[in-house]
């Protein structure tokens, strides 16, 4: 239970933000270098990154699974919980890269540096079942924001056949399994601008919708998928577009704020176990747990690059 927001600010800066919804915080700040090796659990194949990454995730022992973040070429990634929501792969392949659907974050983020290199190649993967895999790891259904510095954004979905990219310049992503279906809902909350419609907009434009929403509906308060949806589509097209990635930064905060689930253990099982805001052209990760009143920034820097070693950063 997500939601992802992506933004453009007048001086060029391209932000994408997301809460992830969890149980439990199981992520912290990380580093991925250049010539990482690492092994998909659902055949041993090994892999290793081009691209140095921050972002958020985890790596304990030979496993390592990244959430979000962006590269040292400006490519951003997310990943949500997709509810209800496409088929998985099961067959083995040689000729394909067969990963467990947790991994296609780390894939993409330390293999390719834009949108458009992500298209070109997404059918070289295959998302796939745990049924023949080397490691069991469960049920797990995804799909995934990427956002780059041209402006581009997309959704990556698992359906039936290939991976599905479909462009999103609405820039909102939740855990709905029909976003077409999203759209249609949000027409009755603002209206399109023509050239969204025609499918024309202009790469990073901020606002998608005429802006005239007197006498539309007012988007739910809750916090399913579909309200969480709409909700974060309307406040964005309400809000004004940030000029600098500071500004940025803080709107994206502010449109957060109206889809961050609180802790209520006695009513769902789940809550906004962090939020996060990346930067594609400061290449920074910014970080906020729960718990934690202010964030954390951490900056892709030639000299961490540098480093040559892969670190997690607990004390956030």
């Amino acid at each position: 239970m997500c939601t992802s927001i992506g933004i453009t600010t007048k001086d060029g800066h391209h932000l994408l933000g997301r809460t992830m919804d969890w149980p439990e915080l199981k992520v912290a700040p990380l580093f991925v270098p250049r010539e990482y090796a690492w092994q998909t659990r659902f055949d041993h194949r090994t892999y290793r990154t081009r691209y140095a990454l921050v972002g958020g995730g985890m790596i304990a022992g030979d496993l390592i699974d990244v959430s979000d973040g962006v590269n040292e070429a400006g490519l951003m990634v997310q990943k949500l919980t997709f509810d209800h929501g496409g088929r998985l792969s099961v067959a083995r392949r040689a000729d394909k890269d067969q990963l467990a659907p947790f991994e296609l974050a780390l894939y993409l983020l330390g293999r390719f540096a834009s949108v458009a290199e992500v298209r070109a190649h997404l059918g070289e993967v295959e998302l796939m079942s745990d049924d023949f895999s080397d490691f069991k790891y469960g049920p797990v259904m995804q799909h995934y924001a990427v956002m780059d510095r041209s402006g581009a954004i997309a959704v990556i979905e698992p359906g039936q056949g290939p991976l599905v990219l479909r462009e999103n310049p609405l820039g909102v992503l939740t855990n709905y399994p029909d976003f077409a279906g999203q759209l249609r809902k949000l027409a009755a909350y603002v209206d399109f601008r023509p050239d969204y419609l025609a499918g024309t907009l202009p790469l990073g434009s901020f606002h998608v919708t005429t802006g005239k929403l007197s006498g539309k509906k007012t988007p739910p308060g809750g916090y399913s998928p579909s309200a969480r949806f709409l909700r974060a589509a309307y406040l964005k097209e309400y809000a004004d577009q940030p000029a600098t990635a500071r500004e940025g930064v803080v709107t994206v905060s502010h449109l957060l704020d109206a889809v961050t689930v609180p802790r209520s253990f006695g009513h769902r099982p789940t809550y906004s176990v962090y939020r996060s805001i990346v930067d594609a052209e400061r290449r920074t990760y910014y970080f906020q747990a729960y718990d934690q009143l202010g964030m954390t920034a951490l900056e892709l820097t030639p000299e961490l690059i540098a480093t040559g070693r892969a670190q997690v950063y607990q004390n956030h």
